[in-house]
């Protein structure tokens, strides 16, 4: 007969160890190995600084003021380099895509080919801003940018609209499922965590949806020029630092 002790040891070895949680610097270090991970640092840091400039709570006159609007230039430049070649994970993402309807074959091409079309363009623009291209070539450039990025997000949006729909489809047979089972007394809990899952899926796809609409208005503003009340340089710069924001969050869990 076994004694207590070992049927314990036995137990334990049986059971799976549970995932070491990543230290925070190691987690850190692995977000800034992203080039995304430091592309929405920047970001975060010049819309933030956009904010502060466009509230007009330090005077034009101030020294500071001029700082801070030569680091806003700056990290805008940066930003744009970090963009070299991003274009191709786009064409990846249109060609390594399985299509339910000729509809979502559609907005892919348009969210995808939009987006891409979008960073290939801001090569030049980078290069016309850093010296290399006439900054003749800069403002047409610019335009083009502006309208492709619309347009792909108008897109995405459809695209994660119809995800979105499909989650909460889903969610709700779960949610029956998991109710039946209760009512017959049977156990539910994977269903519970696929659930749990589920749920989690869907705040992720409103946030990016709420990311998407925030940059469709920041590129709608550089097609309007900064005109019309939606184009007003605090609220660009609010929708900005907002997406920076969410952005930053959905990177930094997937990591």
């Amino acid at each position: 007969m076994e004694s207590k002790a070992s049927t314990t040891i036995a137990k334990t070895s049986l059971q799976s160890p549970k995932p070491k949680e990543r230290d925070l610097l190691h987690h850190l270090e692995a977000y800034l190995a992203k080039r995304d991970g430091v592309d929405k640092l920047l970001k975060i840091s010049r819309y933030a600084t956009k904010i502060i400039l466009a509230s007009s709570v330090l005077p034009e006159t101030l020294t500071l003021t001029g700082r801070l609007k030569s680091f806003e230039t700056s990290v805008g430049l940066s930003r744009k380099a970090f963009r070299l070649g991003k274009f191709v994970q786009d064409l990846n993402a249109l060609r390594n895509s399985h299509f339910d309807s000729k509809q979502e074959l559609v907005l892919s091409i348009i969210a995808n080919g939009g987006e891409g079309l979008y960073y290939f363009v801001e090569q030049f623009i980078w290069l016309s801003k850093s010296g290399l291209i006439d900054s003749k070539y800069s403002r047409n450039l610019q335009k083009i940018s502006a309208w492709a990025e619309f347009i792909g997000y108008m897109g995405s949006l459809s695209l994660k609209f119809m995800d979105l729909k499909r989650i909460k489809e889903d969610e709700l047979c779960l949610e029956s499922t998991i109710e039946i089972a209760v009512t017959r007394g049977n156990g539910c809990l994977e269903e519970e965590q696929r659930l749990r899952k589920l749920r989690d899926k869907k705040l992720m796809k409103k946030l990016s949806i709420v990311q998407d609409f925030a940059d469709g208005l920041m590129a709608l503003a550089d097609i309007r020029d900064g005109k019309g009340r939606l184009s007003a340089p605090l609220f660009v710069s609010c929708a900005g630092l907002l997406s920076a924001l969410i952005s930053t969050h959905k990177n930094w869990v997937s990591c």
